[in-house]
């Protein structure tokens, strides 16, 4: 695999260090667990839904967890005494897992389901004031700025 340096561009910005961090990991994609497979979509405007494929665990295998911005999702199956027929072939993976996500500021897990094998779970985006875009008047002879200064 081609390594690639992406230190020559770290001086030519400000403020993107983490987008360019996020960036080194993502080209280490041979380390990075396939199992399960999952879907990321959007649902709304400030809403999405990760679906990851859970065939053969139930909601008492599988543990969701948020802790500082990481969404980890952890399933390891329980051995079935019930069971009465010896398996001849096992074509669907029941091996433990532990899937996790990075979760940008703001985002917010409000939900999940499991269904038809495929569990959901729905975040939503919430910007705070302080975030929020704002427009900023412009004084066409600077008396604005000397106000300010009065004020202070």
């Amino acid at each position: 695999m081609r390594q690639f340096d992406l230190a020559p561009l770290y001086r030519n910005t400000v403020g993107f260090d983490r987008l360019f961090s996020m960036l080194d990991q993502m080209v280490g994609v041979d380390a990075a667990p396939s199992y399960p497979p999952y879907n990321i979509e959007r649902t709304g405007e400030n809403a999405y839904r990760i679906s990851i494929a859970v065939a053969g665990f139930t909601d008492k295998d599988l543990t969701i967890e948020v802790k500082e911005n990481t969404l980890s999702v952890h399933g390891e199956r329980k051995p079935h005494e019930e069971r009465k027929a010896a398996v001849l072939h096992q074509g669907i993976a029941a091996r433990s897992f532990d899937r996790r996500f990075q979760l940008a500021d703001g985002v917010q897990v409000t939900g999940a389901a499991l269904e038809n094998g495929l569990l959901h779970i729905d975040l939503v985006r919430e910007t705070p004031e302080a975030k929020k875009p704002k427009l900023i008047p412009i004084s066409s002879n600077g008396a604005q700025a000397v106000e300010t200064k009065q004020a202070a």
